[in-house]
């Protein structure tokens, strides 16, 4: 059970989004153990944080492109949320 309950931080986005989906099929079919699946869930939990991380990591380094008066790309701003 050792592979449930290890969330490694070094994981990327998509390895980490893919345990993440296999926890949510488990839980979803019920065939878990009740104590399993409060591992699982917190296991889950864990990978959710990670992936929200790696997201808004990724989102921090988007550059958006700017534009001049004749609509040609005049250079790069960093990106903003709001």
């Amino acid at each position: 059970m050792s592979e449930t309950t290890e969330t490694p931080s070094d994981l990327n986005f998509e390895d980490a989004l893919k345990r993440l989906e296999d926890i949510v099929r488990k839980l979803e079919s019920g065939d878990v153990p009740l104590d399993q699946s409060i591992a699982l869930y917190e296991q889950g939990e864990k990978l959710r944080g990670l992936c929200q991380k790696r997201l808004e990591a990724a989102q921090a380094k988007i550059e958006k492109i700017t534009l001049d008066r004749e609509g040609k790309p005049a250079g790069t701003a960093p990106f903003d949320a709001e």
